[in-house]
């Protein structure tokens, strides 16, 4: 008698610490689950303050040497002969002292500030991308964890219910289509 209620005790103490195994496992998914759904708020802010500033930078460049360019085409288009071999001599001394030689026009940076954003864009877009792929594992992993038995018991028990995956909207699944 005594050896059977040892059994069931021993039974009952299995069930229990596998019972609350499975609940913690159940809670630990859940947990990742969000924290995953956060990474992909922390991809947007990231994409959104980056892509803003960056944007504003190129933006301001380019105005700065567009206004810079025409100011040269104009101040050189008005210039008489003798008003242009006086300031290419002046150039000349200059770049005499210096031992640098004068130049046509200003360089063009603002390719490069392109280049720079359209990489921030990538950049930022796959860390997106990560973290929406993160955030789907984890709600996989979830979504298993409470639908495979024995621990579906246990999820239903906790009232855990099945979160959805991240998916794109509609009109993303459509081809992009480009204007040049």
């Amino acid at each position: 008698m005594t050896a059977a209620i040892i059994a069931i005790v021993i039974v009952l103490g299995i069930v229990l610490i596998w019972f609350i195994a499975t609940s913690n496992m159940i809670k630990a998914s859940k947990l990742k689950v969000e924290e995953a759904s956060s990474g992909i708020d922390v991809a947007l802010t990231k994409r959104y303050d980056v892509l803003t500033k960056q944007l504003e930078v190129v933006k301001q460049y380019t105005s700065h040497e567009a206004k810079t360019m025409f100011e040269t085409i104009r101040l050189r288009s008005g210039m008489s002969i003798p008003e242009k071999q006086k300031v290419l001599e002046q150039m000349n001394e200059v770049s005499t002292q210096f031992k640098l030689t004068a130049e046509a026009y200003p360089t063009l940076l603002s390719s490069e500030m392109y280049k720079s954003l359209m990489a921030g864009i990538a950049d930022c877009e796959e860390h997106l991308q990560a973290a929406r792929r993160l955030y789907n594992s984890n709600v996989n992993s979830y979504n298993t964890t409470i639908a495979m038995f024995p621990s579906s018991i246990v999820a239903g028990m906790q009232g855990a219910t099945k979160q959805e995956l991240f998916t794109a909207e509609e009109y993303k699944r459509q081809d992009v289509k480009m204007k040049f």
